[in-house]
């Protein structure tokens, strides 16, 4: 059943007329037109203007902003699972990180531990790259610090399937980039 509004519902609005110099255009054309050529001139060398960055030669500079006190980087690159004081993997299987992941992109199977100390380990870690969004949840959800996410920002893969990285790939990461610790 459609309802049909009554005349006097309608509240109709008229447009503004325009003004003669509205009318022309050509004032408004002209200023972006001197908006186009300043930056036009301007980009050539490093102007102040200029946006472009010659990577890989110039690298993306990472600001750090204050956090609490502490400087702490607002960036957030590839994922890396860290190492325990035994060369261990660093994670206990809790399923914090896949639980709390809003894309959805981490997958552990948990199995129980060869050792001591902890009840679980993961016995299979994959993080889909493509899919995550590097919100960073995973690393404030873990509560032994085993996830972290690292200032790289230059993977490659020539497929789907390189982009997931697995566990040894994760903590190959670890192991390139343990003396780039995040700030």
């Amino acid at each position: 059943m459609t309802m049909a509004m009554r005349e006097d519902e309608i509240v109709r609005i008229a447009p503004r007329p325009l003004t003669a110099m509205e009318n022309v255009y050509l004032p408004e054309v002209f200023k972006g037109f001197g908006t186009t050529m300043r930056h036009f001139f301007t980009s050539f060398g490093q102007g102040r203007t200029s946006r472009t960055m010659q990577y890989p030669e110039d690298r993306k500079e990472l600001r750090a902003v204050e956090d609490g006190g502490m400087q702490k980087s607002n960036f957030r690159g590839v994922h890396r699972l860290n190492r325990d004081e035994s060369g261990r993997v660093k994670c206990v299987a809790c399923m914090m990180c896949p639980t709390i992941c809003p894309a959805r992109c981490i997958h552990i199977e948990a199995a129980e531990s060869p050792w001591e100390d902890r009840e679980k380990y993961p016995k299979k870690f994959e993080i889909d790259e493509l899919r995550c969004i590097y919100c960073g949840m995973c690393e404030e959800a873990c509560p032994v610090d085993a996830i972290e996410l690292t200032p790289e920002y230059d993977i490659v893969g020539m497929s789907r399937q390189e982009m997931i990285f697995d566990k040894e790939k994760l903590l190959n990461v670890y192991d390139v980039t343990i003396n780039k610790k995040p700030m």
